[in-house]
């Protein structure tokens, strides 16, 4: 059966079924490695790209939401005590969605960094917003995925998963794949038209230390190309458009790697957090940006 769940997932994606191979050299570029772009932070997460590419990233345990000028390098504030941000990601309307475990809501942040409360009373680790405006995100304790719709409405679209954690969509959004952080695979399911959710089957597996070991997946982000990139206790592992293996980038520091995103006006960047820190390095690969998002 789970042989056919996963046939049923991929023919979802047919366009890609045909892809050559995929490895690691070509999307690294030579000479090029992991760059500090901040550190000094408890624990850092959630990084999402803006419409002109910055970066916007959290530091959980200090309730900070901090911005990257892509340019210039250069760190700022944007939100400080409205809660333990993990998760975050720009929804088709230009705002910042964030997701709050500790608090059980998905919140959004306007342009000043204001916060408005989306939903409530739901476990949220992390999450990904939808062309449409329809959020998805990971509730770990409940071992579950919700689906919060624009309008607020809330459900469960997914269970029995043992450590829900990163979330994320393929680039036509018809596949919505969630890592399990205490197995070895990413779950991958068919989006319906509805917004909900079927035909879930561990299409990824992930490498791991050692034989039974967790993965500890987290946060994903995915290329133009179809590849997957997750965050694992191993390093960064690039899946190719028919979910093999293609390589694992080294993680920049012996710290835990939580999350990653393309970011840059070209979307040709991957910044990873890592730690107590942000890293950055150039690619020959570019994002997906979901929505309608435009530059001002």
């Amino acid at each position: 059966m789970r042989i056919l769940l996963s046939v049923v997932v991929l023919l979802a994606f047919a366009p890609w079924a045909a892809a050559q191979d995929m490895p690691l050299s070509d999307v690294l570029i030579p000479g090029k490695d992991w760059e500090l772009i901040a550190d000094g932070y408890k624990f850092t997460e959630g990084p999402a790209v803006d419409a002109d590419g910055n970066v916007y990233f959290v530091d959980v345990p200090n309730q900070l939401v901090l911005k990257i000028d892509h340019a210039t390098r250069q760190v700022s504030t944007f939100s400080e005590g409205q809660g333990a941000t993990s998760g975050l990601m720009f929804g088709p309307d230009g705002r910042l969605y964030g997701s709050q475990n500790r608090d059980r809501r998905i919140i959004a942040f306007d342009a000043a960094g204001k916060m408005e409360v989306i939903a409530d009373d739901l476990g949220a680790n992390d999450l990904v917003v939808a062309s449409n405006g329809n959020i998805y995100c990971t509730d770990p304790k409940g071992h579950q995925v919700w689906l919060v719709r624009p309008s607020g409405e809330k459900e469960v679209v997914a269970t029995d998963i043992t450590s829900p954690n990163g979330i994320i969509l393929w680039p036509k959004e018809g596949t919505l794949v969630v890592a399990d952080s205490a197995g070895q695979n990413l779950i991958a399911y068919r989006v319906e038209e509805d917004g909900s959710l079927r035909f879930g089957a561990p299409i990824y597996t992930c490498r791991v230390k050692e034989k039974d070991a967790p993965s500890r997946a987290d946060g994903m982000t995915v290329d133009s190309a179809g590849r997957l990139y997750v965050a694992t206790e191993v390093g960064l592992q690039m899946f190719d458009s028919t979910a093999r293996i293609s390589g694992v980038m080294h993680k920049p520091v012996d710290q835990f790697l939580s999350n990653v995103a393309f970011a840059g006006p070209e979307l040709d960047w991957l910044y990873v957090t890592c730690g107590s820190g942000i890293y950055r390095r150039p690619t020959q690969a570019t994002g997906v940006r979901y929505g309608k998002v435009k530059a001002d």
